[in-house]
């Protein structure tokens, strides 16, 4: 019997440290030798903080900011995940309802489809050009700069598709945001920017 166990018992513990420890040790290894950035989540730091990731996004809800895709889990990462209404539920067409009219008095212009969906984690950090270029004048006026000025600089922040092919052209919003903070900072007693809780 012991020449039976002993091979079974030798092939559990030398696999187990092949795939359990020495793979996933080397593979860390090597992200955070050729990608330390995305290795360690994409996070954004100010000074000493970190005020959230590039890939998760938050709230942002001061008048001067992008805001970014509305989200079932609330923006908690914790319990990411879409609503799973059904494209017929009388709640799901509500929400969109409510959001749509929620937009179009803030900003004055149709909703675009993203600004009323959310997103299937809840935790898109990016929105459609179209959904950032139409909340320009809102964030002109909040921050008291020309329209032109807000227009130009999220037109610089659309990123393109992924090598040219995958995916649809988006704007990163908490990444905007920081850039809108710089270019043209707040009145004081402006619109609260930093995520909310």
């Amino acid at each position: 019997m012991l020449t039976h166990l002993r091979p079974a018992i030798t092939l559990t513990v030398l696999f187990s440290l092949l795939t359990g420890l020495a793979y996933p040790l080397a593979m860390t290894g090597i992200a955070q030798t050729l990608f330390p950035a995305a290795a360690n989540g994409s996070l954004i730091v100010q000074g000493d903080a970190v005020i959230g990731s590039s890939l998760v996004a938050q709230p942002f809800e001061g008048s001067g900011y992008l805001h970014p895709r509305p989200s079932a889990s609330v923006w908690n990462a914790a319990g990411t995940g879409a609503s799973n209404l059904g494209p017929t539920s009388a709640a799901l067409i509500a929400a969109v309802a409510e959001r749509r009219a929620a937009f179009e008095a803030m900003n004055g212009r149709a909703a675009p489809i993203d600004a009323v969906t959310a997103s299937g984690s809840g935790l898109d950090p990016e929105i459609s050009p179209e959904n950032a270029l139409a909340q320009a004048d809102r964030i002109a006026k909040e921050r008291g700069a020309d329209v032109a000025s807000i227009t130009k600089l999220i037109e610089g922040s659309i990123l393109g598709r992924t090598l040219w092919l995958f995916g649809e052209p988006r704007v990163n919003v908490l990444e905007t945001n920081l850039a809108l903070d710089a270019a043209f900072p707040l009145p004081s007693g402006g619109g609260q920017g930093t995520p909310t809780e």
